[in-house]
């Protein structure tokens, strides 16, 4: 019987998950677990993901991600096989890391809360591991994103936290916000998880609302190759992301002419950039060419500030 195909749309999240072949370990070390970072690093800067949540553990790994363009397949393949290479020529091993296809489970990226359940339960793995112990913070573990989401300094670019963090009510990435956020993870710690959210995560396909099925019966429903359904997807997270815009400007009674104008770091730009961010799917690229910032990098340390 065939596989089934991977779904890929521009704007999809899933919650992906690879063990290693016979669950034997993918990670050695430390060093191994540093390589793997920055393999990933390395797919994030080709393919654009924005990674919401990472867990590292001995012989898997979990990962949330955001794929502004349907590249899916492309991405893992490099990721999976740059990074078996590096390992079997570090430890002069040969031969197959990863047992199988990787698990890909789509996100609803438009319904609150799912993000977050899929993110929340990545960030927790460490602890239904028995890694961390009982006294210790959940940020003990090292080899996850949670601890870099209450550090900013330390993260890296493709780390987008201003979605899960949004989810949770925090507003602002702010000391405050941080507080509240390791509050809240602590909590959710402590009450445990729901056996059928678990189980979803653990073996479903899809994760979202009732309308999610539909929703994506409808964008595979439509004619054309997986690149004309991009598109599609795409005009329409402009028009959106175009909309908040032009609310925006209509706001501060500013022009165009006003906008280009304004310096890069004005604080109703940033603003307006850290919507965008938080509500579209639009690349930090598009934010600066579409608000007169500057560079997509320049982007990043604004809202990171």
């Amino acid at each position: 019987m065939p596989r089934p195909l991977r779904i890929e749309f521009a704007g999809a999240i899933y919650h992906l998950m690879s063990r290693g072949d016979r669950r034997e370990p993918v990670f050695l070390d430390d060093e191994d677990r540093k390589t793997f970072v920055r393999t990933l690093a390395e797919a994030c800067e080709k393919t654009g993901w924005q990674v919401h949540a990472w867990c590292l553990m001995g012989n898997h790994f979990h990962l949330v991600a955001e794929t502004p363009q349907a590249n899916l397949v492309a991405g893992m393949k490099w990721l999976l096989g740059t990074y078996t290479g590096r390992f079997n020529r570090r430890h002069q091993y040969f031969g197959h890391l990863f047992s199988g296809r990787y698990k890909s489970l789509l996100i609803d990226e438009r319904s609150p809360g799912y993000l977050a359940t899929a993110c929340d339960y990545v960030h927790l793995n460490a602890v239904r591991a028995g890694l961390v112990q009982p006294d210790q913070p959940l940020s003990a573990f090292a080899w996850s994103s949670y601890p870099l989401y209450l550090a900013p300094g330390q993260r890296p670019a493709w780390l987008r936290v201003d979605r899960l963090l949004g989810e949770h009510g925090i507003q602002e990435d702010s000391a405050e916000g941080r507080i509240e956020f390791q509050r809240r993870m602590e909590q959710r710690r402590s009450e445990g998880e729901a056996p059928e959210m678990l189980a979803a995560l653990r073996r479903g396909w899809r994760l979202g609302a009732d309308d999610f099925l539909q929703r994506l019966s409808e964008k595979l429903g439509r004619r054309g190759q997986s690149h004309e359904r991009a598109s599609e997807r795409r005009e329409t997270d402009t028009e959106r992301a175009e909309r908040l815009v032009q609310e925006g400007l209509a706001k501060l009674g500013w022009s165009e002419a006003d906008l280009a104008s304004q310096p890069k770091a004005h604080p109703e730009k940033v603003k307006l950039a850290r919507a965008l961010r938080t509500q579209t799917p639009m690349t930090r690229d598009w934010i600066a060419k579409r608000l007169r910032i500057g560079s997509s990098s320049y982007v990043a340390h604004l809202l990171r500030k």
